[in-house]
């Protein structure tokens, strides 16, 4: 079951309200429940992990998240599942791969909350504002809960 060609049937025929659909990435659409999954040679190792990373999501009923720790959260529950699913369907997904992917969530989350102004690093408010604690300095991020159209 290593390819993503031999789980994939399997996965089509145990989550049949899912769509799969080959592109150029992977991600979860909440909106059209679909799986959008690549078989590039340069994904081949870690394929089939990052497919059960987006059925994960699916079967979790992810949809969008609320802010920037809201989202590792996610991530971080996500991996958890795929790791469950990797058990029914005898894969073994490596630990150091979902922390290296975590740490790209992590990196990004450190470095929006870095103060544009003095550097220090705070905390996202309700709003969607962050603030820093040293300089009181306010400033918005790229967007407020986005969908999970991609992972």
């Amino acid at each position: 079951m290593n390819s993503i060609n031999n789980l994939l049937p399997i996965l089509i025929r145990d989550f049949p309200d899912i769509k799969f659909q080959s592109g150029e990435n992977f991600s979860w659409s909440p909106k059209e429940r679909k799986i959008i999954y690549t078989t590039h040679q340069s994904v081949a190792e870690h394929g089939v992990w990052a497919l059960l990373h987006e059925v994960a999501h699916a079967s979790l009923g992810h949809i969008n998240y609320h802010n920037d720790f809201d989202l590792l959260k996610l991530e971080t529950r996500t991996w958890r599942q795929a790791k469950i699913l990797g058990k029914k369907y005898d894969i073994n997904i490596d630990n150091e791969h979902i922390q290296d992917c975590l740490d790209t969530y992590r990196d990004w989350l450190h470095s929006r909350a870095k103060c544009p102004k003095c550097g220090v690093v705070s905390l996202q408010r309700n709003d969607g504002l962050y603030q820093c604690f040293n300089c009181k300095n306010t400033w918005k991020v790229s967007y407020q809960g986005l969908n999970l159209a991609k992972n």
